[in-house]
């Protein structure tokens, strides 16, 4: 019998880089299609949870906050990346449970999965973005070039921590189903812990660093800063903030490569 029999199967070529973006886009576009397929008002459902609440708490604690005149907006701003984080980390933690039959059938490569789950989150974050800084245009408080460059930087980190924290997740609940239950108790608790609803100012400084331990909070506060102050944040901030975000971001890819191999076995 010939030695080439014998030979170790041929490792796949690897896919071009070109091939994993139209894949890419392909999953963004239809979970897109799927989540509003059939409904009356479409998009508009994803802005309309986040502005009712919007509405709700500006007509409760706009009163206790009367002296601070950007109240409503900081709590745009606020509400809306707060919306983003809990549910891009939601359905990341649910994504390969919730498309293990993707999984099962194809060989679709996994990581993909989790890394677009986030993707229509990410499309209404976009828009109100792009709405909120032409809205200030018109009223003549247009941020500057690099704060407006600055804050979609912010945008990308929280992006990133989402990405982080739905890799290792998403790899755990499938031998923990019980994360999701605790995660949900989690980010009901966070909403208090991030300052959405409040200005951080009001709490003693000291308290300030613990809160800042929370991944939404820094990226709240740094956006606020340069679109509502027009300040840009120190350069020691910025490193904490791409700090955090690389470690979260590390330990995602690290749990997801370990755990990864055995996730047909626990779906």
């Amino acid at each position: 019998m010939s030695s080439a029999n014998f030979a170790a199967p041929r490792e796949p070529a690897p896919r071009p880089s070109h091939d994993w973006a139209g894949l890419l886009w392909t999953l963004v576009r239809t979970d897109f299609k799927v989540r509003y397929h059939g409904t009356a008002m479409g998009f508009l459902w994803a802005l309309f949870k986040p502005m009712m609440m919007f509405l709700t708490l500006m007509a409760v604690f706009s009163f206790i906050f009367a002296e601070d005149r950007n109240y409503g907006l900081n709590l745009l701003i606020g509400l809306f990346l707060w919306e983003f984080f809990a549910e891009g980390t939601k359905v990341g933690l649910l994504s390969l449970q919730t498309k293990g039959y993707l999984i099962a059938k194809s060989r679709l490569p996994r990581w993909i999965v989790v890394v677009t789950a986030p993707s229509n989150a990410l499309v209404t974050l976009t828009v109100v973005a792009c709405t909120l800084l032409a809205a200030l245009a018109v009223q003549g408080r247009a941020p500057s070039l690099l704060n407006a460059v600055l804050f979609f930087g912010y945008v990308a980190c929280l992006l990133l921590i989402v990405i982080g924290f739905s890799l290792a997740a998403s790899v755990l609940l499938l031998r923990f189903r019980d994360l999701n239950q605790v995660w949900e108790v989690i980010t009901h608790a966070g909403f208090f812990v991030a300052p959405v609803i409040y200005p951080l100012e009001i709490l003693p400084e000291r308290f300030h660093q613990y809160l800042y331990v929370w991944p939404p909070t820094p990226v709240i506060q740094f956006s606020r800063s340069v679109l509502v102050a027009g300040v840009v944040p120190s350069l020691f901030a910025h490193v904490l903030l791409l700090a955090v975000t690389g470690a979260i971001l590390a330990t995602g890819v690290g749990v997801f490569r370990r755990y990864s191999p055995q996730i047909a076995e626990h779906l």
